[in-house]
């Protein structure tokens, strides 16, 4: 049996057989997904920077008049905890893609495996610079620590995936109740939130942070999971709308109505509209979490079911789809612009604007992200950050 192992090694290609992805082989609704995802994470992360003293258990400040009321009530229901599932899953079905190309094209197992992990090791690397340098609210450090958690499911069969994404769920249905109601009890319905005003402070404290939330998304939030489900939608392509139109349609309903029902008991509390005891704050809190899993892939169907009827030609659509192909830059670049104008370390902001100049924000930046990947798509050009980890992990395996 050995043998016959180390023939069929010895068969294949001991180097990479091909490179990165090219935009032929690209598909439509990831990058128009990754597009839209962009402004939802902006809009979730902009009113983190607000300097104020009381905030919700979603980082949200409490009062500030009518307006603010509605702009915070929509985005429990719509945005906070539906945006990163959402990335989590393209993360994990581009993974899969990624994976899948190179053993079609007759690269070994071990080859492709040292792809992963290298890939996996220069996001960690990424998200400790956009995090500790740049003091971004970052992501991609989670995402290198799950490919080397979790990578070595991309080569298992479909019977070994769909254990671990149930046994992952049953993991976070149980734990992410407890550590929120936890969390209730600990501080209440209000969290008090400053950000340094200094650059080395802020450095500093981040440092000090990195491990810390990297451990935050494992067992705080469900982020693993959509990671998973995306590796094994992936496998089924799933987001192609032409084959799957039906299934689309029913998790985009189901989804969408289960993520936005979920939602309505902290978005009630989010705008002190209902007062709660603290261990209903943090099962409400919990299911907010829990059901921006279903909103995030209701998200996804959405996209998957427009994409075969989206016209490649319209300026909107072309932008998006720009903007998609460079979701690592514009993700780094949103989040430097919103540490720029919100943060106390440059200009400040977050210490003057509420709720609706956050939004404002929010959407002003990723408007420019979807004029400049637009430039960049004119130009023939990928994203700098995007051209730099490709450079980085397609290089020739030794």
């Amino acid at each position: 049996m050995m043998n016959k192992i180390h023939a069929k090694e010895m068969e294949g290609n001991h180097s990479l057989a091909r490179g990165s992805v090219s935009n032929n082989e690209r598909s439509l609704a990831p990058d128009l997904a990754r597009g839209f995802m962009l402004l939802m994470i902006a809009l979730a992360h902009a009113p983190l920077w607000l300097d104020v003293t009381e905030t919700n258990l979603l980082g949200r400040p409490e009062g500030g008049g009518a307006l603010s009321e509605v702009i915070n009530f929509v985005s429990a229901l719509f945005v906070d905890n539906r945006a990163v599932p959402m990335f989590a899953a393209l993360f994990g079905y581009g993974m899969a893609k990624m994976v899948t190309r190179q053993l079609s094209a007759g690269t070994l197992e071990t080859e492709s495996r040292r792809l992963l992990w290298r890939r996996s090791l220069f996001l960690l690397l990424f998200g400790f610079i956009h995090l500790v340098f740049i003091g971004g609210i970052d992501i991609l450090a989670f995402y290198g620590f799950s490919g080397l958690l979790i990578g070595w499911m991309l080569f298992r069969r479909d019977r070994i995936l769909i254990k671990a994404i149930l046994l992952v769920l049953l993991f976070s249905l149980i734990l992410i109740p407890v550590v929120w109601i936890g969390v209730a009890y600990g501080y209440g319905m209000d969290i008090d939130r400053t950000n340094p005003d200094a650059y080395l402070e802020a450095m500093l404290a981040n440092l000090i942070r990195f491990p810390f939330r990297i451990m935050a998304h494992l067992f705080m939030h469900p982020i693993l999971l959509p990671i998973l489900v995306g590796i094994w939608a992936a496998r089924k392509n799933l987001l192609n709308g032409t084959y799957h139109r039906q299934l689309l349609i029913r998790i985009a309903i189901i989804g969408i109505s289960f993520s936005v029902m979920g939602a309505l008991p902290l978005a009630m509390i989010g705008t002190q509209w209902w007062e709660p005891q603290p261990m209903m704050v943090g099962l409400s809190t919990a299911l907010q979490m829990l059901s921006g899993l279903a909103g995030g892939f209701g998200y996804l169907a959405v996209f998957g079911l427009i994409s075969p009827i989206a016209s490649r030609t319209g300026r909107f659509t072309r932008s998006l789809v720009a903007l998609g192909k460079r979701s690592l830059t514009f993700y780094v670049f949103n989040e430097t612009m919103l540490v720029i104008i919100m943060s106390p370390v440059v200009f400040g902001m977050g210490q003057v604007l509420n709720s609706p100049g956050a939004f404002v924000v929010a959407v002003v930046v990723w408007m420019i992200s979807l004029i400049l990947a637009a430039v960049l798509e004119c130009k023939g050009m990928r994203g700098p950050v995007d051209a730099l980890l490709r450079r980085l992990i397609y290089r020739t395996s030794s």
